[in-house]
């Protein structure tokens, strides 16, 4: 069992231990309340205003991306200072220079995609339609993908992306990686993958115990015993080609064992 997945069920019990955990635990609040507002402000004012000042709406998505790259290496670099989150990553520009492939990654945290997102300049995204319902539902609508169109044609939108080099960014496990067992693992990346001929770059996010970000967890928690490091590493890209010849069925079931396989779902 991986570091981040061990259960941590109590807090410090020394003084001091006690009052940093304290510490860690407001930080980790005031940083979502940062996030909050930041993202109302790209909601409501920036991306509305970039979208009537540039045209097509390609070269709008270009800039906006952009945009949301910065302002998340900006969050990230905010709850680094506040020594809430250490953020650790074999060859930073490997993820800068990625053009239309497909980035799957495990899901130990609410903070993966974000890290993601701060690492590659031309991010996109298949997200949780219910998040059109709260508020990141603007940046959303002007942005990404949601889940809740009909699968083909999500296929095309996401190859249509892909052809513009963005990059998508999936976890397979459509869901945050339970503390206990496992979520299993979805075909919809690797059918993506052999529908569009782009390549599979796995990511695996390890690092410090996740406790408080993780599926299920209470939001007073937090790993009592360090600040959450998380630690990226990419892995040898899947070409799609290697499944050629085999029927579709066959070929996005061997996808998806490899992809589970690289990121040791």
């Amino acid at each position: 069992m991986s570091a981040w997945m061990k259960p941590v069920d109590r807090q410090p019990e020394t003084g001091f231990r006690r009052a940093l955990y304290a510490y860690r635990v407001g930080m980790k609040w005031l940083s979502f309340l940062i996030f909050g507002l930041g993202t109302l402000f790209l909601a409501l004012a920036a991306l509305p205003a970039l979208r009537l000042l540039l045209h097509p709406k390609e070269r709008f998505q270009r800039l906006a991306r952009r945009m949301l790259f910065y302002s998340m290496r900006f969050f990230v670099w905010i709850m680094r200072f506040l020594r809430v989150v250490e953020v650790r990553v074999e060859d930073r520009a490997a993820y800068a220079g990625l053009h239309s492939k497909i980035l799957v990654a495990n899901h130990p945290s609410l903070l993966d995609v974000v890290i993601l997102i701060s690492l590659v300049p031309n991010a996109d995204c298949i997200v949780n339609a219910k998040l059109l319902r709260n508020i990141v539902s603007g940046v959303i609508r002007h942005l990404y993908i949601p889940n809740s169109v009909e699968f083909d044609r999500l296929l095309r939108l996401c190859d249509q992306s892909l052809k513009h080099g963005n990059c998508l960014i999936i976890f397979p496990e459509g869901t945050r990686t339970p503390r206990r067992g496992k979520a299993g693992i979805k075909k919809g990346a690797a059918r993506l993958a052999l529908f569009s001929g782009c390549g599979v770059a796995p990511v695996h996010i390890g690092g410090t115990d996740k406790y408080g970000l993780g599926k299920g967890d209470p939001w007073t928690g937090f790993n009592p015993a360090d600040k959450y490091v998380y630690s990226l590493r990419m892995l040898e890209e899947i070409s799609p080609r290697k499944y050629a010849g085999l029927p579709e069925a066959a070929a996005a079931r061997r996808l998806t064992g490899d992809i589970k396989d690289a990121l040791g779902l």
